[in-house]
């Protein structure tokens, strides 16, 4: 594997894999702008830098910022939790870490943010996003991405991110990985829901209450995985 090492932090770049896996590593440094502009940036992500964070804020904020104050683009770490991201610290020794446990602290301490890891290509996969707002240009209040890999018709892993239903800008849904071990269908989506409902807790403001955000994401996590059901392959 590619060593991360402090000039790489800039850059945006894809990296060969161990068994001819790809993957597109994004230097601690680099800007959003350089993650849209990247020829092989994943949908998902592009998707939500494209949808409501403005150019100006692109080329000015980079990614450790937004790692380290994820308001700043909610859907965006939305997507890289849904897509299975990794951290890749600058002391090669320390290795990588789920971009989940960093963010919850469980792996930050570790060492300093080198670089965020996507894998690209996965076969089988699928994805769907859902959101709402004020107004069609409006940041979501709530929004749901789903990313789910297939192998023959089953599903082997299922990730939903989501933002506006907890006191953190992006989390992980753990219900999602019930999905695992069957086909992607409204039968087994339905449970995934019903336990989605206790496992959030939404805090209600201005724009919308608590019981707003719980109907929402409810009825978002549901259309983000039909649409995976309808197969929006990742590019």
């Amino acid at each position: 594997m590619m060593s991360t090492e402090k000039q790489d932090a800039v850059e945006v770049h894809e990296l060969e894999m161990e068994g001819a896996k790809r993957s597109l590593s994004v230097g601690a440094q680099a800007t959003l702008q350089a993650v849209y502009e990247f020829p092989d940036c994943p949908e998902p992500v592009r998707q939500a830098l494209s949808g409501w964070v403005s150019w100006q804020a692109r080329v000015e904020i980079t990614v450790e910022r937004v790692i380290r104050s994820p308001t700043q683009a909610p859907q965006w770490i939305a997507a890289l939790l849904a897509l299975g991201a990794r951290v890749a610290f600058l002391e090669d020794k320390l290795g990588e870490s789920k971009l989940s446990d960093y963010l919850s602290r469980v792996a930050s301490k570790r060492g300093k943010l080198g670089a965020i890891r996507l894998p690209l290509g996965v076969p089988g996969r699928v994805w769907g996003e859902a959101h709402v707002g004020r107004t069609p240009a409006d940041a979501p209040i709530v929004a749901a991405i789903a990313v789910v890999d297939l192998k023959n018709g089953d599903v082997y892993r299922a990730r939903l991110g989501m933002t506006g239903v907890w006191r953190e800008a992006a989390r992980l849904v753990k219900a999602a990985e019930g999905l695992v071990g069957g086909q992607l269908t409204e039968e087994r989506i339905q449970p995934v829901i019903a336990a989605l409902e206790d496992e959030i807790s939404p805090k209600g403001d201005f724009l919308g209450s608590d019981m707003y955000r719980r109907a929402m994401a409810a009825v978002l996590a549901r259309r983000a995985f039909d649409n995976c059901v309808k197969g929006d392959h990742e590019q």
